[in-house]
């Protein structure tokens, strides 16, 4: 005989920061890989190139700031041609501003979901930076053969590149389940999200040099974390070579301490977030 019992939701059932997430998500692993590889194919549902538009978006920005900035003010790189080094930036910021967009936007996103089904809301923003690691991981072939045919070459020390990726993923993470929290409430946040996120990336030297930047303002690009997952990152890709040991130490530190203050604010608050939705 079919069984008559009825499971229902518990909105009062009190949670243990990281430890619920992540059993949460462990639980509904299946569900978001399902969900991320929606993202992608709905973000590109519509255009003609498809997933190509992921490697050929960068590329047309790097093209237009090689241009202008390799060509006209001539910016200097020693050590890699300007063009890598352009494109190696572009890349991981626009990896990084995705992944915080499409994460804190994804709950309010999803609202219709949420709002009759019960789903951990945590899932859709992991979701959605699982989507963005994917694109990112994709646009980085157009910058390994960039590589090759400019001379830069490919060091064994590619293989490390997962590390930079992962630790800015969760840094991301963090940020997006914090901007995913205020944006049920606000949603005005995410707009002002973007304008944050752009203030951040002009602070990042992705077509700029370090060494152009007056010495009595240095110490505002060193305090910028993404500065440190770029070097790491760079160092990596193309250079290499190992990043100063203070931008790992910044970059794992500032990775840890975002995500867990992430996680623990969604933590506190996801009850309202249902509730709200």
């Amino acid at each position: 005989m079919p069984s008559n019992t009825v499971t229902y939701y518990d909105s009062d059932l009190a949670r243990r920061p990281l430890v619920s997430e992540l059993r949460n998500l462990w639980e509904y692993r299946d569900l978001v890989g399902l969900l991320a590889r929606r993202d992608i194919t709905v973000r590109y549902k519509r255009s003609s190139l498809g997933i190509w538009w992921t490697l050929l978006n960068p590329l047309a920005t790097t093209l237009v700031l090689w241009m202008v900035f390799g060509q006209f003010f001539r910016f200097e790189t020693p050590g890699v041609p300007y063009v890598v080094y352009l494109l190696s930036g572009i890349l991981l910021v626009t990896f990084f501003s995705q992944a915080v967009l499409t994460s804190g936007a994804a709950i309010v996103n999803n609202s219709a979901i949420l709002s009759k089904v019960f789903v951990p809301p945590e899932i859709f923003s992991v979701a959605a930076i699982a989507a963005a690691t994917v694109n990112f991981a994709l646009s980085l072939i157009p910058l390994a053969v960039i590589q090759v045919i400019t001379g830069q070459g490919i060091p064994w020390t590619v293989v490390l590149v997962p590390i930079p990726i992962f630790f800015l993923a969760l840094f991301a993470a963090g940020l997006g389940l914090l901007v995913a929290s205020a944006a049920v409430f606000f949603f005005d946040v995410l707009d002002l999200t973007g304008v944050l996120l752009q203030l951040v990336s002009y602070l990042t030297p992705t077509f700029y040099p370090i060494s152009i930047v007056p010495a009595a303002f240095v110490w505002v690009i060193y305090l910028n974390p993404l500065f440190s997952y770029l070097e790491v990152f760079r160092g990596f890709m193309y250079g290499g070579t190992a990043a100063p040991a203070w931008n790992f130490a910044y970059m794992v530190g500032s990775a840890l301490v975002t995500f867990l203050i992430g996680v623990w604010v969604f933590s506190r608050s996801w009850r309202n977030l249902i509730a709200v939705l």
